[in-house]
């Protein structure tokens, strides 16, 4: 999956399609909130790239859903879903990340108690839609 060309999930190049950015495949565990707070449930991560993600989620979405994912070690990102099958999906950054920063450690100190979707509607009016 770390391969810089276009291909679909069985693998195949998709033709005329744009260069896609380098993707890791990982398995890690985030969580999935809407933008406007309400929780969404948890999100495996099967590969990760500077521009989006692929996961399995405990909920269906659907492409143009816009959703807020927290990543280890990045924090909240925000973005679109840009395709959906069953109890996957294919999610877009507003922004770029840079990936290695999710499969560094996580420090051992304490971390906030406060739950995800509280701490993003205190910071929502910064993302534009």
């Amino acid at each position: 999956m770390a391969d810089s060309h276009n291909n679909d999930d069985a693998g195949q190049v998709a033709p005329n399609q744009p260069e896609r950015a380098k993707r890791d495949s990982l398995f890690l565990l985030a969580e999935v909130i809407r933008e406007t707070g309400e929780p969404m449930g948890n999100a495996k991560i099967r590969n990760l790239s500077a521009t989006g993600l692929m996961a399995d989620c405990d909920f269906a979405f659907l492409p143009g859903d816009r959703l807020v994912v927290d990543l280890r070690g990045i924090g909240p990102v925000p973005g679109v879903v840009v395709r959906a099958t069953a109890m996957r999906m294919g999610f877009q950054f507003d922004r770029e990340i840079d990936p290695q920063r999710a499969r560094k450690p996580v420090s051992s100190g304490e971390q906030s108690k406060v739950p995800l979707y509280l701490r993003y509607l205190s910071t929502a009016a910064q993302f534009k839609r």
